[in-house]
C-alpha cells in the first residue's frame, strides 16, 4: 500500500469514456492504496464505452467537476475515448481542475484523446508528450513536443505530466502514475 493517504481525481464526461482507459488506472491506484475519486459535469451515471462504438460499464462519480478542488487532490488522471475527450477538452471546469494541478506542481496524467484537453488547458507548451497519434498536430501545434512512446514522463514544468498513447499502453501509464505519487517520477 505506497499510495496509502493520496488521494487522485479522474476527470470524464458522463458519456463516452474509454472503459479500460478509465477503470484500469482507478484499480490500479486503489490496488495501489490511493484513494480515487471519479468526477463528471453531471451527477449522474457515466456510459463507458468499448473502442469508441459499444457499449461498456457504467460507473457512477463521486462528485461533480464544478465540485472537485485541486487541493483536495495529490493527482489528477484524463482518460481517453474520443467522445469523451472531445466534449471534456471545451469544459471549463475540467481546463480549471488541469490547470490548478499543473499550477500546483501535481501530477496531470492523460492517455490517449485526453491530452485533447491538456491542449486546451494550455499545460503543453514546451512539454515532451505523447497521445493517440491522430492528436499529434494538435499537441505541436500547441508548443509540445509529440514523442511516439507508450509513455512520456516530462518534469521539466515543475510537474509530472504524464501521457500514453492507447489502451494497450495502460500498464506502462498507470505504473507511471503510481512512481510519480511515490515521489520518482521517472
Amino acid at each position: 500500500m505506497t499510495l496509502e493517504g493520496k488521494n487522485v481525481l479522474v476527470l470524464t464526461t458522463n458519456y463516452g469514456t474509454e472503459q479500460d482507459e478509465l477503470r484500469k488506472p482507478i484499480a490500479v491506484l486503489r490496488d495501489a492504496g490511493a484513494r480515487v475519486a471519479v468526477a463528471a459535469p453531471r451527477d449522474e451515471p457515466v456510459l463507458t464505452l468499448v473502442s469508441d462504438r459499444r457499449p461498456g460499464a457504467v460507473v457512477q462519480p463521486d462528485t461533480t467537476l464544478a465540485k472537485a478542488s485541486a487541493d483536495d487532490f495529490d493527482a489528477v488522471v484524463v482518460p481517453g475515448g474520443t467522445l469523451n475527450a472531445d466534449r471534456l477538452r471545451t469544459d471549463s471546469e475540467a481546463q480549471r481542475l488541469v490547470s490548478a494541478f499543473a499550477g500546483a506542481g501535481k501530477p496531470v496524467a492523460a492517455i490517449c484523446h485526453g491530452p485533447w484537453l491538456l491542449v486546451d488547458s494550455g499545460v503543453v507548451r514546451d512539454r515532451k508528450l505523447t497521445s493517440y497519434p491522430s492528436l499529434r498536430a494538435d499537441v505541436e501545434n500547441a508548443g509540445g513536443n509529440w514523442l511516439d512512446q507508450e509513455v512520456v514522463v516530462d518534469t521539466s514544468a515543475g510537474h509530472p505530466l504524464i501521457t500514453s498513447r492507447r489502451p494497450k499502453d495502460l500498464d506502462a501509464f498507470s505504473s507511471a502514475i503510481v512512481r510519480a505519487l511515490e515521489g520518482d517520477g521517472d
